[in-house]
């Protein structure tokens, strides 16, 4: 299957290299920013277009949109006409397939690989959980053998809209929550002078402990023991950062709350 991508941030950097070396042919990248196109497009050895999204390829048989979600369904307007017949995936977490019919084109998809991205490090997509929807029955296949292209076949899932949705929120409060409190915990170390790495070893400890325990059941800390001394000092101490005073309080009452269902 000839595969354009549509986008060229975060996602696409790590599953447009994957897909090249899995024998995907990715025939084209395209990109608002000509930098952007031209860059993603070196990396797997295909070509690069840029600008208005009409000026993409009309070629491919497969376009995997990755793009803001409050421009997805002006992108697929645009990129609709002369390419009627080919199978439009998105790879957004919280946006309905629905959202294809809406903008005009009848053959849509979403390909959702449940993970984190960044453009400076390489995800392995073994490890990753991918969740897939389409328009037509007989496109579920062919978005099936991509995705085992790239992990296996228990790591597959037929999803629905509403499923994705709550998947991208619980992903949300695992992960983008839980990397800003290591932000804020960066923040905090600094005023000791004490680099973040010396939390990675109690990070990585958690993380394996949730492999083999419910995650209710591997809480610990001062708000799960109810030591309300140690809870008062650590609000205190945040005295002069109300938001991260309310967020302490916020989180520890939480903790406390789910202790009782």
């Amino acid at each position: 299957m000839r595969i354009a991508f549509i986008g060229a941030g975060r996602l696409a950097t790590n599953l447009a290299p994957a897909l090249k070396v899995a024998g995907v042919q990715v025939m084209e990248v395209w990109s608002k920013t000509q930098a952007s196109a031209e860059a993603l497009a070196a990396r797997v050895g295909c070509n690069a277009s840029w600008g208005q999204v009409e000026r993409a390829t009309q070629d491919a048989e497969m376009y995997i949109i990755s793009v803001k979600d409050t421009a997805l369904p002006e992108v697929i307007r645009h990129l609709h006409e002369g390419r009627e017949n080919a199978l439009f995936a998105h790879t957004a977490g919280s946006l309905p397939l629905s959202l294809f019919r809406d903008a005009g084109h009848e053959r849509g998809a979403v390909f959702y690989p449940l993970q984190t991205f960044s453009k400076e490090r390489a995800v392995d997509f073994g490890a990753v959980h991918f969740f897939l929807e389409t328009s037509r029955e007989e496109d579920f296949e062919l978005l099936k053998s991509l995705a085992e292209r790239l992990t296996t076949p228990a790591q597959i899932h037929h999803s629905t809209s509403a499923t994705r949705r709550w998947l991208h929120l619980a992903a949300v409060f695992a992960c983008n929550f839980g990397n800003h409190c290591c932000t804020v915990a960066d923040d905090l170390l600094a005023e000791a002078s004490v680099d973040f790495r010396v939390l990675l070893p109690l990070m990585d400890e958690m993380v394996a402990k949730l492999h083999q325990l419910p995650p209710r059941e591997a809480q610990t800390g001062p708000a799960a023991r109810r030591d309300e001394n140690v809870m008062g000092m650590q609000r205190a101490m945040l005295t002069d950062r109300p938001d991260l005073q309310q967020l302490y309080t916020l989180l520890s009452n939480s903790i406390q709350q789910y202790d009782q269902l």
